[in-house]
């Protein structure tokens, strides 16, 4: 993590991501794209709070699948992502297909990564979870087979595999829930990148601005008629069992998981409270 001299109030405390170990280039053309950012809005009606503004960025085009099985790549660069919390990749295959891929610890310019039903257990390699030892701890998971890795992708995240059990791989998530996934999905060997990220301390109001992320208000400072929390003379309590959402939906340690969901079958132990 980088610090700073307490030259102004907000830089007291700052702390900024370390970017040293990445690759002074600027990002790869074909690899970028415009996405229309709809700041929370939907035809025009706020439909999720606290978004707006923002500093314009383009999107990098992240393959999270396995496009190019048994074929060699090697890591070309390691670069910023203004889009999640990781570190990205640029890999390069023997027929100069260029790919961003998620950018795991330790993985070094000039490393070489493959994805293989019998790949090496290397960092950065992609292979089936029913190949891959106890113990080993993987990232960027395939829920569904062939459907792209889809969890475990956050900066610092990785998940460890517990046990094989005929078809299934038992997994332990990050959230500590255990819950079982396909033998044939695939997973990349390796610790998401970037693991200092949750100690990234923002420091002032405007590097939120910057990030498209508008103020919150408190609903206990707010007037009855604009949340369940408001009113009262002076500093009042809330005056209910439980928190409320503005709308008067219970808040804060609700499960809101569908009971029907057709994956709650997979799931050995919810996650802890």
């Amino acid at each position: 993590m980088k610090t700073y001299k307490p030259t102004t109030p907000s830089r007291r405390g700052m702390t900024g991501i370390d970017f040293s170990q990445l690759t002074k280039k600027g990002p790869e053309k074909s690899l970028l794209k415009y996405v229309k950012r709809n700041v929370g809005r939907s035809a025009g009606r706020i439909t999720v709070r606290h978004k707006g503004g923002g500093v314009k960025q383009l999107y990098r085009v992240i393959e999270f699948s396995q496009t190019k099985i048994d074929a060699p790549a090697k890591v070309i660069a390691l670069e910023y992502d203004p889009n999640r919390t990781a570190f990205i990749a640029l890999i390069k295959y023997a027929d100069n297909t260029i790919q961003y891929v998620i950018a795991p610890q330790n993985l070094k310019v000039g490393d070489e990564i493959v994805f293989s039903e019998s790949a090496p257990l290397n960092i950065g390699s992609r292979t089936k979870l029913k190949n891959i030892p106890v113990g080993t701890a993987v990232y960027n998971i395939e829920l569904e087979i062939g459907r792209g890795g889809k969890i475990v992708r956050s900066a610092g995240s990785s998940a460890q595999v517990l046990a094989h059990d005929g078809e299934y791989v038992t997994l332990k998530m990050p959230s500590s829930e255990i819950r079982k996934f396909k033998g044939d999905c695939f997973a990349s060997i390796g610790m998401v990148s970037n693991p200092e990220n949750r100690f990234y301390r923002v420091g002032k109001a405007g590097k939120n601005r910057h990030k498209g992320i508008r103020p919150t208000v408190r609903g206990s400072a707010m007037n009855p008629v604009d949340h369940p929390h408001g009113g009262g003379e002076g500093r009042q309590p809330i005056g209910l069992k439980q928190p409320k959402t503005p709308w008067g939906k219970p808040a804060l340690g609700v499960k809101t998981r569908n009971r029907k969901k057709w994956s709650s079958k997979l799931i050995i132990s919810r996650r802890k409270k």
